[in-house]
């Protein structure tokens, strides 16, 4: 009989510091192995490994591309990969995948959960951490409906209460607790005997969301539309979006995998309309220096009438320039974003 050996975490802004209580609190002879994912830039390197390891007797390092998992070790994902569990005839190792960015993000938290729950069922533990919004949720969800477990930090614990309690929400847990009390809670769940998922781990196909992640070419070219038409962009590519239910959450995916949740698009999209804005405030004040100009040169002309135009031109692309600086600094684009943790521990 299959043993409960696998812990996936997700953790976004205020993960560090969970992450690092959360390690150093698990037992030296975990018989399990342990995947991270915290929300990181994509430019440059991440020191979250070299930090963890200064907490635990454990073996950390950065997740590398094809390695077995070990009990005892724990593995972080890198900047810009996904971090998903394949299935090598029997062997669990860890990919990493530059698949479509979800919720914005690249490492997320619902690849990993989702792919390690297609392979290994009710062997998995899902943990979620402090982070805002709601990566990590939908693929929660997942683990538990393939037979694993779901543990979350008491929101009330956490730094960024928004990860937790959307898990909460979409998933429901079977554990919630302080991130103190989390390592000796993992230790006494994992290395127990499990009963087998149908369909883990036989090499059967893949949902079309994870083989999105792992960008197989199949799937990208597959005429199937991850759910019904919404009449709504991608944020990050500009298709069409398609929206399905995973729970009582709304899910939202384009045609080439991108994928997010009715928050982190709200998000995203609020982002979009902020850039906009500024570029057109920009455009207004270059317009009002450049009739300026064309004034004084018409004046110094004698064209007394065109430089007239012109000055009402300046004047009319600085009160436009004065709305838009309005709503800039109004409160209705103050919506929060998905966000990793800034801390100096994530990377250089």
């Amino acid at each position: 009989m299959p043993q409960r050996d696998l812990i996936v975490v997700g953790a976004s802004a205020g993960g560090v510091e969970a992450l690092r209580t959360l390690v150093g609190s698990l037992p030296a002879e975990l018989p399990a192995a342990v995947l991270v994912v915290l929300h990181v830039p994509a430019q440059g390197a991440s020191a979250l490994a070299a930090v963890l390891a200064r907490e635990t007797a454990l073996d950390v390092a950065p997740a590398v591309d094809g390695e077995v998992l070990a009990p005892g070790t724990v593995r972080v994902a890198p900047p810009d990969r996904h971090l998903l569990v394949v299935d090598d005839e029997g062997v669990l190792r860890t990919h990493l995948s530059r698949g479509p960015r979800e919720n914005g993000h690249r490492p997320a938290a619902d690849p990993l959960f989702r792919s390690a729950a297609h392979v290994a069922g009710a062997r998995v533990v899902g943990v979620v951490l402090s982070g805002s919004l709601d990566d990590g949720a939908a693929g929660l969800r997942r683990v538990r409906g393939r037979g694993g477990l779901a543990v979350v930090q008491d929101p009330a614990d956490a730094a960024y209460s928004g990860m937790p309690e959307a898990a909460l929400h979409i998933a429901g847990a079977d554990h919630v607790a302080p991130v103190g009390e989390l390592g000796d809670l993992l230790g006494s769940l994992v290395g127990l005997d499990v009963p087998a998922v149908p369909g883990a781990g036989d090499g059967g196909p893949r949902p079309l969301e994870d083989a999105l992640a792992e960008m197989e070419g199949a799937a990208l070219a597959c005429a199937d539309r991850p759910g019904a038409p919404t009449g709504i962009s991608c944020p990050d590519c500009g298709g069409p979006l398609y929206g399905s239910a995973v729970g009582p959450m709304h899910r939202f995916r384009c045609r080439v995998g991108h994928a997010w949740s009715a928050d982190t698009l709200v998000g995203a999209q609020t982002s979009a309309v902020e850039s906009a804005l500024w570029a057109a405030l920009r455009s207004l004040e270059e317009k009002a220096d450049l009739a300026d100009r064309m004034s004084e040169s018409a004046v110094s002309r004698g064209h007394l009438l065109t430089a007239d135009r012109f000055t009402e031109h300046a004047g009319d692309a600085r009160q436009a320039a004065l709305v838009l600086r309005d709503l800039l600094e109004g409160a209705a684009l103050s919506v929060p974003r998905a966000g990793g943790d800034e801390g100096p521990s994530t990377g250089d």
